[in-house]
């Protein structure tokens, strides 16, 4: 049983909320709770994708829970306390399954950095998107300074955790933080239609094009084609490619059973 998320279930993928007002702040419990969640999707045979959002419609997360923060003020040996939170941020980054975020509406700090752990984010247009931690003294330290670079490249990364400031959707859309803007109220039903598409299809091969797209980038040219061609050699080898390919020979739409 969650306390802080809402987790919903329906044609073929999940919605994850978090609902924890009147801020969403990603406190402690938040995160423990998305690390059980995740971990019980991943193994759902029902769930091909996942929507994590916000309740509401103003808030998908202000950041993490400032309260929490005075306990660790002036204390050592904190690096291990804040691996265990980059594990489950990970898992999220990690996760077999497509993710999708929708940011309807202030997306700051920690709750910005979990929407960076996912594949595609789609922004209402009223949705403000930023990494204010320096205003506090702080910078981000739930993976921002590493996957945010890696979306909007170095120089625009470093203005955003240098200065604090928040941006639009509009221009997040523009320099790549998210894929897509709607109009406000909008946003739940274009995640949606993206899952319920996704979900359709086979796991095994959205899988392994999450696993040769994140582990490829890493990686020289080369080394990554080697990986892909691993991958598709595993992919050759499903049930699934043998249904997909059938199907189109018949002229009909698979029935994909994700083996």
């Amino acid at each position: 049983m969650t306390t802080v998320l809402n987790v919903e279930r329906t044609d073929g993928y999940a919605v994850v909320t978090i609902n924890n007002p009147p801020m969403n702040v990603i406190s402690n419990q938040v995160f423990k709770e998305l690390d059980k969640v995740f971990d019980e999707l991943g193994t759902d045979p029902e769930v091909n994708a996942v929507i994590v959002t916000g309740q509401g419609d103003k808030v998908f997360a202000a950041g993490a829970d400032i309260k929490e923060f005075p306990q660790l003020i002036g204390q050592g040996g904190l690096k291990e306390k804040f691996l265990e939170t980059h594990a489950i941020l990970n898992r999220i980054d990690r996760f077999e399954k497509p993710v999708i975020a929708m940011l309807n509406g202030l997306t700051f700090g920690g709750g910005c950095e979990v929407t960076l752990c996912c594949d595609i984010r789609i922004a209402e247009e009223h949705a403000q998107i930023g990494l204010p931690e320096i205003t506090l003294g702080l910078f981000p330290g739930g993976g921002g300074t590493q996957r945010l670079p890696r979306l909007v490249g170095e120089a625009k990364a470093k203005e955003l955790m240098f200065t604090g400031e928040a941006i639009t959707a509009a221009e997040a859309e523009r320099i790549g933080m998210v894929n897509k803007v709607t109009s406000s109220g909008e946003g739940m039903e274009a995640a949606r239609k993206m899952a319920k598409r996704i979900a359709r299809f086979s796991l095994p091969a959205l899988s392994r094009i999450k696993k040769a797209v994140d582990e490829g980038l890493e990686l020289p040219l080369e080394r990554g084609t080697e990986l892909e061609a691993g991958l598709f050699e595993e992919v050759f080898q499903t049930e699934d490619v043998q249904e997909g390919v059938k199907a189109f020979i018949e002229k009909r739409r698979p029935a994909f059973q994700n083996k």
